[in-house]
């Protein structure tokens, strides 16, 4: 979906396809077939952007097969679907029954990481629409925090300058410029906004900037315009933003309120906890670890790492922090000029949710997704953008 900025810019709105899981290229045209067509249809769009997932299997067949990256261009086509972004953060087996740690192998610090994330970029450059010159890639924010010592984060740091270098020579062969994003996640070494400026500012390229996700960034309870502030001081570019609200429990010291919450902690994924407290920040690895015994202070609200839909707060006594999705894209998008042109509902987690929440079957999940899509088209229209057709 394209919106024009009242400076006469283009945003466009995507929703991210790591909802649906695929490992192999096959299994994205069945996506693009059985999920991607459906939502635009709901939606009454003859366009819908998606934010594809490439796992690593699916990435090196079309980065390895011009025929195949045209084939899935001209799909794209013909299904009414257009791509700018890519997830680059989930490598391979994000739809495993546990995903957990996974998700953050390998780092970047591995070499895999970057030749994968270099494969994406090739592929992003073919896919992007004809009237369309800029792409971007969200990725992993370094590493997860215990699997990363000095010497690791030298190598990162170099492994995204080698990156850059080969964006700018991207950009020369094929006159499409993408640039990637560390993506702050609880848990990681780049856990925060602000834990993103020293690695950007030591990296000093306009190629690699942040991906602002609205559900990590409230479950660190970080201020929206502080850490924008931040940002646009520091000089970090805003390379995209992922739209997604993240579990909000304001009473977690009763027990109705952990009993609630209980129902979300699942096997699959990660759900770090987060409260702030005078002391400064508290948290767990997982929302099990939180609810078991006194592992987390529940004096204050907690914040637990879950995309939940953005048009379904959950039920009394939680809610969610949709307030602080709102709060940033005003900033990002409501000002005189958009701060990031690339936005992406990412919640991932509909087959996670407590089983009377979960969809039953694609049509109920791509109902959903269109709710979410029309929800946060509703919130460009109101801060001032036109949608186009």
């Amino acid at each position: 979906m394209r919106f024009r900025h009242p400076d006469g810019s283009t945003v466009h709105l995507a929703y991210c396809t790591n909802v649906h899981p695929a490992e192999t290229l096959d299994g994205v045209l069945a996506q693009l077939r059985d999920h991607c067509e459906p939502v635009r249809r709901r939606l009454g769009r003859d366009r819908l952007g998606i934010g594809l997932w490439l796992a690593k299997d699916a990435a090196h067949a079309l980065v390895t097969d011009p025929s195949a990256l045209r084939g899935l261009r001209c799909e794209l086509d013909r299904r009414g679907l257009e791509v700018v972004t890519l997830n680059g953060f989930p490598y391979e087996g994000f739809g495993a029954e546990e995903v957990k740690y996974r998700v953050y192998t390998p780092d970047w610090a591995d070499p895999e990481r970057l030749e994968h994330t270099t494969s994406l970029a090739r592929v992003l450059a073919g896919l992007l629409p004809d009237d369309v010159t800029d792409g971007s890639i969200s990725t992993l924010p370094l590493a997860w925090r215990t699997a990363c010592d000095e010497r690791r984060a030298q190598t990162a740091r170099t492994a995204l300058r080698t990156l850059a270098e080969r964006l700018d020579a991207l950009q020369e062969l094929t006159g499409r410029s993408i640039r990637v994003a560390l993506e702050p996640e609880p848990g990681c070494v780049v856990e925060t906004t602000r834990d993103a400026i020293a690695p950007l500012t030591a990296i000093a390229h306009d190629r690699v900037g942040i991906c602002v996700d609205t559900c990590h960034l409230a479950t660190s309870f970080e201020d929206p315009h502080t850490a924008l502030d931040d940002l646009a001081r520091a000089g970090v570019p805003v390379v995209k933003s992922q739209l997604s609200a993240a579990l909000h429990a304001e009473q977690p010291h009763l027990p109705e309120v952990r009993e609630a919450l209980a129902a979300f902690a699942e096997p699959r994924f990660l759900h770090q906890t987060r409260t702030s407290t005078a002391a400064g920040l508290r948290g767990t690895d997982d929302l099990d670890e939180a609810l078991s015994g006194d592992a987390l202070p529940d004096a204050g609200p907690w914040r637990a790492h879950f995309h939940v839909p953005l048009h379904a707060a959950p039920a009394a006594p939680l809610t969610s922090t949709l307030p602080v999705l709102k709060s940033v894209l005003t900033r990002l998008v409501g000002g005189p000029h958009p701060l990031t042109r690339h936005l992406e509902v990412e919640t991932y987690t509909w087959q996670a949710l407590p089983p009377e929440l979960r969809p039953r079957g694609r049509t109920q999940l791509a109902d959903g997704i269109a709710a979410e899509l029309t929800l946060a088209r509703d919130l460009l229209t109101d801060l001032g953008l036109k949608e186009l057709p």
